[in-house]
């Protein structure tokens, strides 16, 4: 495992690249936590793990205000995740050893996989959002974020549930982006999973996503929750067939 930073327009994104052991030239996969997230937690690790066994190297990457990167947490917006994002691609495509790129978010960093997924079709043999969390600009809109409700028209200065506390200007962000515009732009292979017990995403939005991609496969874990506490094993197993189909 390597650690490291990588650089954003100033920003230090906290990243460690695992290899699988003797690897040499071979497929990358970015895999990025969600919303309050790190790249430390137990379906990170797993999904990381996962891929590795199946000789795909991954750089986990914590985004601005998350982890050990720069920025505070109350002042993270979606804008700032895809420039992160973009910056982490970049940074992807100079490594001598990649031969193909996969892109895999959870929850926000799901998200924030289907935006970059349509805004750099060509980068990316797959995405991978795990219980995407696309619905947050369309419920910002109506007035609710992740539990917290507030005036849609007139956003107040911080927005937040108890647990956390966002500015004001994430959901001015978020109310802009319309992830149907970059569900549209990719037409390459998209793997979501979802548990349908989610109490964060409803399982319904990562259904609606898998018909409306051209090339989507989609597969539930029966009885778990958002961050698959009770059926990991499934959604380890799940990605490592995935990587077989690949192969």
């Amino acid at each position: 495992m390597k650690e490291f930073y990588i650089d954003s327009d100033g920003t230090r994104l906290h990243a460690k690249l695992d290899r699988p052991e003797g690897a040499e030239k071979g497929p990358l996969c970015i895999l990025i936590h969600g919303f309050t997230g790190h790249m430390e937690e137990d379906h990170i690790i797993a999904a990381q793990k996962a891929m590795n066994d199946m000789g795909i190297s991954v750089l986990r990457v914590e985004m601005y205000g998350h982890g050990g990167s720069d920025g505070e947490f109350k002042n993270h917006t979606l804008y700032k995740w895809v420039t992160n994002a973009l910056s982490v691609v970049k940074y992807a495509k100079t490594l001598d050893f990649v031969t193909d790129l996969y892109l895999c978010g959870h929850s926000q960093g799901g998200l924030l996989t289907m935006l970059i997924g349509g805004m750099c079709p060509d980068d990316f043999k797959a995405i991978l959002p795990l219980s995407p969390a696309w619905m947050i600009p369309e419920v910002a809109r109506k007035g609710s974020i992740l539990g917290a409700d507030f005036d849609p028209k007139h956003i107040p200065e911080t927005v937040g549930s108890g647990d956390w506390e966002i500015s004001g200007d994430y959901v001015r962000v978020a109310q802009t982006i319309h992830v149907e515009d970059e569900i549209e732009r990719y037409e390459g292979r998209v793997f979501i999973v979802h548990g349908d017990e989610d109490e964060a995403v409803p399982y319904e939005y990562g259904v609606k996503a898998s018909k409306l991609y051209k090339n989507a496969k989609f597969v539930t874990i029966h009885g778990d929750d958002h961050c698959y506490t009770r059926h990991l094993d499934e959604v380890v197993e799940a990605i490592k067939e995935f990587f077989r189909e690949e192969a």
